[in-house]
């Protein structure tokens, strides 16, 4: 028996190798956010097509959650990150080139498949590399340090945009991608994540995968797209309802800012609570929280009611940071881990994407407030799913006697 063992494993240990990537990759990525919708109308498009184009990456993403988890278990996450990586690069600069509003909004979509394999490809690493009892603070830090790269990338892609032109941002991005997965390539150990399929097809582990964890997907899956209805609802509902309450865009800006800022501060307390009390301490108050803000901003009719409600839903935002990958990591099996992560991540995307599409619908045929109405129920009943039918994945040691 050798006498080598592993060092325990150290969160720290993944200061250089994932967390300095993250926050490179975020960087980039909010540089472009921000400026996409302005480029697509420079080059022409209405302000309906520019929504349209801006869309399209989540699309992208949401798209290609499963085909990017069969790339990690095929090519490991190195293989994967490369892969996600060189798309994301070369479509930026694509993007900063190009003159045609159709090409933009196919390099876009394109983009938005690159991300889905970066992303992926980081949760299936930090998911083995970290025990269970260090996972929810692992992947909370992961996720606070994805917002504090979101929350700098702006002004930085703002800064360039102004100086260099609109362009400079999709440049900006290459560049941040491209650093970031340089570091974590370089210092990711080994090639975790890559499974021989043998005699056994990529479409035949993917339906096993389907077919033995359908009840986590069933239960603890919904819960988590309500997770991310909530989080994309609020970002469309509060602007609205602000604009419909006579505030101005220096007002409604403020609201959404504070509010987004309070995520930023709970994410390694709730990353404790995770790992101490159990995943479900920190699901379901998220869950409740969101979703009785939601339903509380028809109530409102001033800034102050406003902001109120606005900083009640971040902090509830706040107490899920990282509990959609956290989940995910908990249930994933070693087995087929890639593939599982892609419906995971497709479910919780069809949740982003379906948020503000069912508040289009309901504000359409009802109004705003029956549609922030409608979807903070939904949070409510996320809550319930997550609280009577998903049991608590985290297993606790027992004492020593």
């Amino acid at each position: 028996m050798s006498s080598d063992a592993a060092p325990p494993f150290r969160i720290r240990s993944l200061g250089l190798s994932v967390y300095l990537p993250t926050f490179l990759f975020a960087v980039g990525q909010g540089a472009v956010i921000p400026i996409l919708p302005l480029y697509a109308t420079d080059l022409g498009a209405t302000l309906a097509i520019a929504s349209l184009v801006v869309a399209l990456r989540n699309y992208g993403t949401m798209l290609f959650d499963i085909p990017a988890g069969i790339l990690v278990s095929r090519f490991g996450e190195r293989g994967a990150m490369a892969i996600g990586t060189i798309a994301l690069a070369i479509v930026s600069i694509g993007a900063g080139l190009t003159n045609s509003i159709v090409v933009l909004s196919l390099l876009v979509f394109v983009m938005g498949c690159g991300w889905s394999v970066w992303t992926l490809a980081r949760l299936a690493y930090v998911s083995e590399a970290a025990p269970i009892e260090q996972r929810g603070r692992a992947l909370s830090l992961l996720g606070g340090t994805n917002r504090i790269g979101n929350f700098v990338g702006p002004f930085a892609g703002g800064i360039g945009a102004t100086v260099w032109g609109l362009e400079s941002a999709f440049y900006m991005q290459a560049l941040f991608v491209s650093l970031g997965a340089i570091t974590m390539f370089l210092l990711m150990k080994g090639d975790e994540g890559r499974e021989e399929f043998h005699e056994q097809g990529i479409y035949q582990r993917f339906a096993g995968v389907l077919r033995e964890n359908r009840g986590a997907f069933a239960t603890a899956g919904v819960a988590m797209m309500a997770v991310q209805a909530l989080r994309a609802a609020r970002q469309v509902i509060i602007p609205l309802w602000g604009d419909q309450i006579g505030l101005d865009p220096a007002a409604i800006g403020a609201i959404v800012g504070l509010s987004f800022a309070i995520d930023m501060t709970l994410f390694y307390p709730v990353g404790i609570v995770m790992d101490r009390l159990g995943r479900k301490w920190v699901a379901v108050p998220c869950l409740l929280i969101m979703a009785v803000g939601t339903i509380a901003i028809p109530l409102t009719s001033s800034f102050t009611g406003l902001l109120i409600v606005a900083l009640i839903s971040g902090f509830g935002n706040g107490l899920g940071s990282g509990i959609v990958m956290t989940l995910g990591a908990d249930f994933s099996p070693p087995t087929g881990r890639g593939e599982f992560l892609g419906v995971w991540r497709l479910i919780g995307d069809v949740g982003t994407a379906g948020g503000p599409t069912l508040i289009s619908a309901l504000t359409a045929l009802m109004s705003l407030g029956a549609a922030s109405v409608a979807t903070g129920g939904l949070g409510l009943a996320g809550a319930a799913v997550m609280y009577f039918l998903v049991a608590e994945p985290l297993q606790r040691r027992p004492k020593p006697a």
